[in-house]
């Protein structure tokens, strides 16, 4: 690789133009592409196979009225909302339900009156009820009544029967028939009258009786409903649309698709209508669905942080040229990366900070691998090397450690894929290529520039010196004490623990409005529906209960079953102690799915929020929604994250003993990493969940880490943190290889890679620094972790720890079992073979031409 690298250096230099003029050609080709076939990017987190996924599938095919997304749009009066205020707005509500992508709009105030009508309708239902007992009680008395009169004639008229009888017996006896005695005649008749009458009677009692007892039945299913219907009230009380002070109104706008899938133009058509269309002495905000943009690619922030890079380019070369030539070859490479990916974005979901990403390291690998080359080319020129050998020898030695330290990066960026969530793959593939792209550059166009300057690459100064053979004397370098050794090992032990300590409570999450910047309209719009609504209006849970299905024969009682069913399952679900309110939303009779809208205590990134969804979920339900769809994500990305991190740290292990043949040094390299890990962790959850030193990171509300964030951070940092290893120890090795004492080893290896390694992870921080103060929540935390890492890993770590830990073991360090050494590969990736027989080679020239003289 060192030979081809060589080669391909001294040609870059030699066809210079022919280079810059391909590069010309790949950018512009970049460019075509992201105007060709670029989409739309999407600020939503969505990982295929979770619980929410499942459930909204679900409602999507038996329920497709309640399918659709929805945002909020929040309301505030300086007063309660006038008469007038109500009707412009409901007009405003008419015009923004006919907008693209809208499928209706939900009037708070409607809702409201509704919502009174018909607990007015429950107080006037109860009233009649009330009433209806007082009837059927005084049609109870009256058929009591009834029936005793009634025994009464019947006994009376079988007294009379039994009379008659006996007169009869008694004229038999005496021979006389009865039939000839008229008064027997007369008495039969009148008993036969009052029998049919009696039996009249008691067919109108119970006809009466059978009236009684339908009206009762019927007053006791209205009763029943009343009762059901009071219960599904109650369980909704608190699931308000309008404020208890009638100051704020919230506002569903329900979607026809999902709020990520909503278009730019239909996003900022609803928008407009509303800031537009609100009436005066109204303010409207907007909630999260609906305010989140995706983010400029480059902003201020990022623009300061490359101007700081170029600063320090500056102060490192002494010169502006070679300055330059890192800042131009980094923004190649990321011109050419960036817009490649996102002309994949027309056909493919991508989340709009992944991009950012490959900004962020596109340029940070970018400006520091081409520097790395020109260090090593500017310090050969200073050594009077001749241009061309000098530039394919840097390319050689410096360019085939660049690409190994770029393959370490790219493989722990593409083993994001690993995870199996789609978006951090991805987030990988993009951040990966330009990676690769940013080498490719870097052994090609830095190359070719360092040809078209020449010797201007060094200042003046150095030019005469390096002219008059005049090299620099470096000083002395002598061993470390014992007793600096230790301390160098334990203040940055103990330092780095302390502030990894709050990463042990750290919680995940995704962004809400809260953790906005205070100006923003997401951000009021949250506090406004959590000081008015509670916090649990923010998470609202979509609960699916499935009951059984009704055949046709049951149609004809659904309204009952359906009623009943919903008030069971919401009088269930509002016993649970985190649940404030339970209101039904939609249902299919034939497929038993009952759809239900439930408003936790906590936001979505409570503890009694995530409990709840985990308790209903185990009771049989399903639980959707957007709460529910940032816990999924949060859980499945911190299971994963245990998994990546031993994935990482065993790659380190096997790299690392291939690199520096040795079984300690890497021991130490990894614990290293792991150990700024932690801290970056740490410092992450102090500052962004706990609140620390919030106001110098204009932090306005600390809530939970963003859930791919430390994946992110250990793909990213492992690679950096290999690349400082590999910059520092290769020095130690070298010099130990070849003679110098374990000890004074480590001290020639540090000074040798000391100041290329500073300025690097300076150049780095400036990069990932100038995010922080991005207009977006998730960028800002992803700039602070990588900028922060960066200080750590480089100045603690590897500048200070790993080389006294090195100190302390002494040779040990560099000890490998026989068998294993005859088993590596030698990997050279400093190119040292290359080094050693052109400078060889270099020697016998001068030599020749020196006795020719």
């Amino acid at each position: 690789m060192a030979k081809f690298l060589y080669k391909l250096g001294r040609f870059a230099a030699q066809k210079a133009w022919a280079v810059i003029l391909i590069w010309t050609v790949v950018l512009a080709a970049g460019v075509g592409s992201f105007f060709a076939f670029s989409g739309t990017l999407t600020n939503a987190v969505n990982i295929p196979e979770t619980e929410t996924e499942k459930v909204a599938d679900q409602i999507a095919a038996e329920i497709p009225e309640a399918a659709g997304g929805s945002a909020v749009v929040v309301l505030k009066a300086k007063s309660e909302f006038t008469a007038d205020q109500r009707a412009d707005l409901a007009a405003l509500f008419s015009e923004v339900s006919d907008l693209p992508g809208v499928d209706r709009v939900v009037d708070p105030f409607a809702t409201e009156a509704d919502l009174m009508q018909q607990r007015e309708q429950v107080t006037a239902g109860e009233a009649q009820i009330a009433d209806g007992r007082t009837q059927l009680n005084a049609g109870e008395q009256q058929l009591t009544a009834a029936e005793t009169e009634l025994k009464a004639g019947r006994d009376q008229a079988a007294a009379g029967r039994s009379q008659l009888e006996g007169a009869i017996a008694q004229l038999q006896a005496a021979g006389i028939d009865p039939q000839a005695n008229p008064q027997i005649a007369a008495q039969t008749a009148q008993l036969e009258a009052a029998e049919e009458q009696l039996k009249a009677g008691e067919e109108q009692l119970n006809s009466s009786r059978a009236e009684l007892e339908a009206r009762k039945a019927e007053l006791q299913a209205a009763e029943e409903k009343l009762t059901l219907g009071k219960q599904l009230l109650d369980y909704a009380a608190d699931a308000r649309v309008i404020s208890d002070s009638g100051t704020t109104a919230l506002v569903n706008v329900v979607l026809e698709k999902q709020f990520y899938e909503l278009l730019d133009t239909e996003r900022d058509g609803i928008v407009s209508a509303f800031e537009n269309g609100v009436p005066d002495g109204v303010d409207v905000h907007f909630s999260q669905q609906l305010a989140q943009t995706v983010p400029e690619l480059i902003g201020v922030g990022e623009i300061v942080g490359l101007a700081v890079a170029i600063i320090v380019l500056l102060v490192l070369m002494r010169a502006v040229l070679p300055a330059v030539i890192p800042v131009l070859s980094a923004i190649v490479g990321v011109g050419v990366g960036v817009t490649a990916s996102l002309s994949l974005s027309g056909s493919i979901e991508m989340m709009s900070v992944t991009p950012v990403l490959g900004i962020m390291l596109g340029l940070a690998v970018g400006i520091d691998y081409s520097l790395f080359i020109i260090n090593r080319h500017r310090k050969q020129l200073a050594q009077r090397v001749p241009l061309l050998e000098s530039i394919g020898l840097a390319n050689g030695t410096s360019g085939n450690a660049v690409v190994f330290a770029g393959i370490t990066v790219i493989i722990a960026l593409l083993a994001l894929g690993t995870t199996g969530i789609p978006f951090l793959g991805l987030m990988g593939y993009v951040a990966a290529g330009c990676v690769a792209i940013a080498v490719l550059v870097s052994i090609t166009l830095t190359p070719a520039l360092l040809g078209l300057i020449g010797m201007r690459v060094i200042s003046r100064a150095d030019r005469r010196k390096a002219a008059a053979g005049q090299f620099r004397d470096e000083k002395p370098v002598r061993e470390m004490s014992r007793g600096r050794a230790i301390a160098s090992v334990l203040l940055p032990v103990v330092g780095l623990g302390l502030i990894g300590l709050p990463a042990l409570g750290m919680k995940l999450g995704l962004p809400t409005g809260i953790s906005e910047p205070a100006e923003t309209t997401q951000h009021k719009a949250y506090v406004a529906i959590a000081e008015e609504f509670g916090e649990g209006a923010n998470a609202p849970l979509i609960v699916v209960a499935n009951h059984k299905p009704l055949n046709e024969s049951d149609f004809a009682d659904a309204e009952a079953i359906v009623l009943k069913n919903q008030a069971e399952t919401a009088g269930k679900l509002a016993d649970h102690d985190a649940v404030v309110a339970v209101a039904p939303i939609a249902n299919n009779i034939k497929t038993g799915t009952y759809a239900f809208q439930v408003l936790p205590s906590g936001d979505q990134d409570a503890d009694t929020t995530r409990a709840l969804v985990s308790e209903l979920r185990d009771e049989g339900y399903g639980v959707a929604g957007n709460a529910s769809a940032a816990i999924d994500v949060s859980n499945k990305l911190q299971a994963a994250l245990p998994v990546y991190l031993a994935l990482v740290v065993g790659f380190s292990l096997i790299v690392l003993i291939l690199v520096f043949r040795s079984i300690l040094v890497p021991l130490i390299a990894t614990a290293g990493f792991v150990l700024s890990l932690l801290a970056t962790l740490g410092a992450m959850t102090a500052i962004y969940q706990k609140g620390f030193l919030a106001q110098v990171f204009a932090v306005d509300h600390p809530s939970a880490i963003i859930a791919f964030l430390p994946i992110i951070v250990i793909g990213i940092l492992f690679g950096l943190a290999m690349d400082y290893q590999l910059f520092i120890a290769s020095g130690m090795r070298e010099a130990y290889v070849h003679g110098t004492p374990a000890r004074l080893a480590v001290q020639k290896g540090l000074r040798l890679g000391r100041s290329v390694v500073i300025a690097a992870a300076l150049i780095m921080m400036s990069v990932f620094g100038g995010f922080i103060f991005s207009a977006t929540t998730m960028i800002r935390a992803v700039g602070f972790g990588l900028a922060f890492g960066v200080l750590v890993d480089a100045f603690v770590v590897r500048l200070v720890l790993m080389p006294a830990l090195v100190h302390l073991v002494g040779s040990k360090a560099w000890w490998l079992p026989k068998w294993l050494d005859r088993l590596l590969p030698n990997l050279d990736v400093e190119g040292e073979t290359l080094n050693r027989q052109h400078t060889d080679a270099q020697m016998l020239e001068n030599t020749h031409k020196s006795a020719v003289n």
